[in-house]
């Protein structure tokens, strides 16, 4: 079983069961009940997202490319999910990943400065079981 992270609105792995949304807002433009046929999510839980004021830091981190104003962010959304129902959510979720395939994800194009990384991170410290970033695995092309 596994976890993995992925890009909202990218084709799904055959087995990667079911996605949830960790993001703000749900898609624009798109009827809630194409949300799952056109890989979107299945299940929308905005709780794992960062708060609008910490989605703020880590966008004017991106558009500036400064390295201090993203660990800023990192730090801030970290600090959001360490309140009780949150933390209590990725520790359900890390539990899972060793029961059952699923993903959960976000729309970025780019991982590495999305809040998906620090997910990632965050998921791996309690011990889920995370498949390799897709540039990571041998199948990527």
């Amino acid at each position: 079983m596994v976890l993995r992270i992925v890009r909202l609105g990218t084709p799904r792995a055959a087995d990667e069961g079911l996605r949830i949304g960790t993001v703000r807002r749900p898609p624009r433009g798109v009827p809630k009940t194409e949300f799952a046929t056109q890989d979107w999510y299945d299940v929308w839980y905005p709780n794992l997202a960062p708060s609008v004021e910490t989605m703020k830091l880590a966008q004017q981190a991106q558009q500036r490319q400064a390295p201090g104003e993203w660990q800023a962010f990192v730090k801030r959304y970290r600090a959001e999910m360490n309140s009780p129902d949150n933390s209590r959510s990725l520790d359900v979720l890390a539990a899972l990943s060793h029961q059952t395939n699923f993903s959960v994800g976000c729309y970025c194009a780019d991982e590495a400065h999305c809040h998906r990384s620090v997910l990632r991170a965050l998921l791996a410290e309690r011990g889920a079981e995370i498949a390799p970033a897709a540039a990571e695995r041998c199948d990527a092309p």
